[in-house]
Protein backbone atom coordinates (compact mmCIF):
# COMPACT_ATOMS: atom_id res chain seq x y z
CA UNK A 1 0.00 0.00 0.00
CA UNK A 2 1.21 3.26 -0.52
CA UNK A 3 1.50 6.35 1.60
CA UNK A 4 -1.19 8.94 1.33
CA UNK A 5 -2.66 12.22 3.09
CA UNK A 6 -4.88 11.25 5.33
CA UNK A 7 -6.13 14.65 6.41
CA UNK A 8 -5.28 18.23 5.93
CA UNK A 9 -5.96 19.99 9.06
CA UNK A 10 -6.20 23.74 10.05
CA UNK A 11 -6.86 26.10 12.93
CA UNK A 12 -10.32 25.57 14.31
CA UNK A 13 -10.04 28.08 17.01
CA UNK A 14 -7.48 29.97 18.73
CA UNK A 15 -7.64 28.69 22.52
CA UNK A 16 -5.56 29.71 25.68
CA UNK A 17 -2.68 28.03 26.33
CA UNK A 18 -0.69 27.69 29.80
CA UNK A 19 1.23 30.99 29.04
CA UNK A 20 0.59 32.01 25.75
CA UNK A 21 -1.99 32.16 22.80
CA UNK A 22 -2.05 29.08 20.64
CA UNK A 23 -3.28 27.81 17.17
CA UNK A 24 -2.92 24.10 18.52
CA UNK A 25 -6.55 23.15 18.04
CA UNK A 26 -6.48 22.07 14.39
CA UNK A 27 -9.37 19.69 12.68
CA UNK A 28 -9.93 17.97 9.94
CA UNK A 29 -11.31 19.75 6.61
CA UNK A 30 -12.53 18.31 3.22
CA UNK A 31 -11.44 19.79 -0.42
CA UNK A 32 -8.28 21.12 -1.98
CA UNK A 33 -6.44 23.48 0.63
CA UNK A 34 -3.67 25.55 -0.99
CA UNK A 35 -0.14 25.26 -0.15
CA UNK A 36 2.23 28.27 0.19
CA UNK A 37 6.17 28.90 1.17
CA UNK A 38 4.38 29.60 4.36
CA UNK A 39 1.42 26.74 5.28
CA UNK A 40 -1.48 25.94 4.43
CA UNK A 41 -4.56 28.87 3.59
CA UNK A 42 -6.94 29.07 6.24
CA UNK A 43 -4.21 28.58 9.29
CA UNK A 44 -2.25 30.13 11.84
CA UNK A 45 0.21 30.15 14.01
CA UNK A 46 0.28 32.21 17.32
CA UNK A 47 4.04 31.98 18.27
CA UNK A 48 5.90 32.43 14.93
CA UNK A 49 9.29 32.40 16.77
CA UNK A 50 8.33 28.91 17.28
CA UNK A 51 6.19 27.60 14.68
CA UNK A 52 5.94 28.44 10.85
CA UNK A 53 8.05 30.23 9.02
CA UNK A 54 9.51 29.06 5.55
CA UNK A 55 11.32 25.95 7.44
CA UNK A 56 8.02 25.21 9.32
CA UNK A 57 5.77 25.96 6.90
CA UNK A 58 4.24 22.52 7.59
CA UNK A 59 3.79 19.80 10.27
CA UNK A 60 3.31 16.56 9.36
CA UNK A 61 2.54 13.09 11.87
CA UNK A 62 1.77 9.77 11.09
CA UNK A 63 -1.58 8.10 11.60
CA UNK A 64 0.90 5.06 12.86
CA UNK A 65 2.21 6.87 15.59
CA UNK A 66 -0.83 8.28 16.88
CA UNK A 67 -2.37 4.79 16.87
CA UNK A 68 0.66 4.08 18.98
CA UNK A 69 0.03 6.63 21.28
CA UNK A 70 -3.67 5.78 21.32
CA UNK A 71 -3.16 2.69 22.38
CA UNK A 72 -0.24 3.77 24.97
CA UNK A 73 -3.13 6.42 26.58
CA UNK A 74 -6.18 4.37 26.45
CA UNK A 75 -8.08 6.99 24.53
CA UNK A 76 -8.85 7.84 20.78
CA UNK A 77 -6.26 10.22 18.74
CA UNK A 78 -7.90 12.00 15.65
CA UNK A 79 -6.63 13.66 13.17
CA UNK A 80 -5.30 17.38 14.09
CA UNK A 81 -5.08 16.39 17.94
CA UNK A 82 -1.29 17.09 18.53
CA UNK A 83 -1.25 20.39 16.07
CA UNK A 84 -0.56 18.88 12.95
CA UNK A 85 -1.88 20.34 9.43
CA UNK A 86 -0.96 16.59 7.61
CA UNK A 87 -2.17 13.65 8.64
CA UNK A 88 -0.58 11.04 6.53
CA UNK A 89 -0.87 6.99 6.18
CA UNK A 90 1.81 4.59 5.66
CA UNK A 91 4.67 7.12 5.94
CA UNK A 92 7.21 6.31 8.15
CA UNK A 93 7.66 9.45 9.66
CA UNK A 94 9.65 9.20 12.63
CA UNK A 95 12.35 7.38 10.85
CA UNK A 96 12.17 10.04 7.81
CA UNK A 97 15.65 11.34 7.07
CA UNK A 98 16.64 15.40 7.64
CA UNK A 99 16.42 15.99 4.22
CA UNK A 100 14.13 13.72 2.34
CA UNK A 101 11.56 15.26 0.08
CA UNK A 102 8.30 14.09 0.05
CA UNK A 103 6.01 15.00 -3.36
CA UNK A 104 2.14 15.03 -1.98
CA UNK A 105 -0.27 14.71 -4.68
CA UNK A 106 0.17 15.27 -8.72
CA UNK A 107 3.06 16.75 -10.16
CA UNK A 108 1.11 19.71 -11.81
CA UNK A 109 -1.09 20.51 -8.30
CA UNK A 110 0.54 19.29 -5.56
CA UNK A 111 3.43 20.27 -3.36
CA UNK A 112 6.92 19.51 -2.84
CA UNK A 113 8.22 19.50 1.11
CA UNK A 114 11.50 18.75 2.43
CA UNK A 115 12.01 17.11 6.49
CA UNK A 116 13.76 19.86 8.24
CA UNK A 117 13.48 19.00 11.90
CA UNK A 118 11.53 17.16 14.73
CA UNK A 119 8.82 18.92 16.35
CA UNK A 120 9.95 20.18 20.00
CA UNK A 121 6.53 21.10 21.32
CA UNK A 122 5.81 23.04 24.62
CA UNK A 123 3.43 22.93 27.68
CA UNK A 124 0.32 23.94 25.04
CA UNK A 125 0.70 20.02 23.91
CA UNK A 126 0.71 19.00 27.42
CA UNK A 127 -2.70 21.67 28.39
CA UNK A 128 -4.14 20.20 24.98
CA UNK A 129 -3.93 16.29 25.73
CA UNK A 130 -5.10 17.21 29.57
CA UNK A 131 -1.75 14.99 30.74
CA UNK A 132 0.52 16.90 32.86
CA UNK A 133 4.29 17.35 31.34
CA UNK A 134 3.30 15.05 28.49
CA UNK A 135 5.00 17.11 25.85
CA UNK A 136 8.21 15.70 27.38
CA UNK A 137 7.16 12.03 27.27
CA UNK A 138 6.14 12.82 23.72
CA UNK A 139 9.53 14.19 23.07
CA UNK A 140 11.32 10.79 24.90
CA UNK A 141 9.65 8.38 22.28
CA UNK A 142 11.31 10.38 19.35
CA UNK A 143 7.34 9.87 17.73
CA UNK A 144 7.27 13.58 16.87
CA UNK A 145 6.50 14.09 13.56
CA UNK A 146 8.25 16.38 11.22
CA UNK A 147 8.37 19.96 9.88
CA UNK A 148 8.56 20.51 6.83
CA UNK A 149 9.74 23.32 4.12
CA UNK A 150 7.46 23.59 0.99
CA UNK A 151 9.77 23.37 -1.82
CA UNK A 152 7.11 23.66 -4.34
CA UNK A 153 3.61 25.16 -3.61
CA UNK A 154 0.42 23.99 -5.04
CA UNK A 155 -2.35 22.43 -3.11
CA UNK A 156 -3.16 19.13 -1.55
CA UNK A 157 -6.39 16.93 -0.70
CA UNK A 158 -7.43 14.40 1.71
CA UNK A 159 -6.24 10.85 -0.21
CA UNK A 160 -3.54 12.25 -1.86
CA UNK A 161 -0.63 9.81 -2.66
CA UNK A 162 2.79 10.51 -1.31
CA UNK A 163 5.87 9.63 -2.67
CA UNK A 164 9.55 10.07 -1.11
CA UNK A 165 11.07 11.83 -4.09
CA UNK A 166 14.97 11.55 -2.55
CA UNK A 167 16.27 10.41 0.74
CA UNK A 168 19.88 11.63 1.90
CA UNK A 169 22.46 8.96 2.46
CA UNK A 170 22.99 10.12 6.11
CA UNK A 171 21.30 8.63 8.96
CA UNK A 172 20.23 11.56 10.76
CA UNK A 173 15.99 10.23 11.38
CA UNK A 174 13.40 12.52 13.23
CA UNK A 175 13.49 10.21 15.94
CA UNK A 176 17.11 9.98 16.92
CA UNK A 177 17.62 13.50 16.42
CA UNK A 178 14.49 14.06 18.74
CA UNK A 179 14.95 11.93 21.41
CA UNK A 180 18.70 13.31 21.89
CA UNK A 181 17.60 17.19 22.48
Amino acid sequence: MSARLLAVNVVHELIRGPTRWTAIDKRPVSGTVAVTELGLAGDEQCDTRYHGGPDKALYAYAEEDADWWSAELDREIPPGLFGENLTTHGLDITGARIGERWRIGGPKTGILVEVRSPRDPCGNLSARMGIPKFHRSFVATGRVGAYLKVLSTGSVRPGNRITVVHRPSHGRTIGEISTRA
